[in-house]
């Protein structure tokens, strides 16, 4: 039996998203994985580093293609527990990763509401722990409204 399937990788990008959640920003967690070895991860850091871009899918792909000294993925494979946004998609594109998988989907922001079309060849899959990783989301937006 395969150890390292898409659940696995995913609880591993949920422990950074609940990081995140302890660090008080929008608890999203990214890793990136290549032959079943993670190469990059991030959580969300917008406030920590006062960079709205400071994604979860930007640093882990950024700390990725460090890891293999180049700007391409295309052999990789992006696990995060929110689907990814606009932004996020295009660096996304732009790092020809291979395969994108998601936890629980973004009706507000997420990429595949405003164009499905967006990852072109990247192979993409939602839904994976999407209940665990939205469940996270809600603690988190529960807390901040009291």
């Amino acid at each position: 039996m395969d150890v390292f399937t898409d659940e696995y990788f995913m609880a591993k990008a949920l422990e950074l998203a609940l990081q995140a959640f302890d660090d008080e920003e929008v608890p999203i967690g990214a890793i990136v994985v290549h032959e079943n070895k993670i190469i990059g991860k991030g959580y969300n850091q917008t406030e920590r580093l006062q960079d709205v871009t400071a994604h979860a899918e930007m640093l882990a792909v950024t700390a990725a293609s460090n890891a293999v000294n180049g700007k391409y993925l295309d052999s990789c494979t992006l696990y995060v527990t929110i689907e990814p946004c606009l932004m996020c998609a295009g660096a996304i594109q732009w790092a020809r990763l291979g395969r994108v998988v998601w936890g629980a989907s973004e009706p507000k922001f997420g990429f595949s509401r405003l164009d499905p079309k967006l990852l072109g060849k990247t192979e993409t899959l939602g839904g994976v722990m999407g209940e665990q990783c939205s469940d996270v989301m809600k603690r988190f937006f529960k807390s901040r409204r009291k």
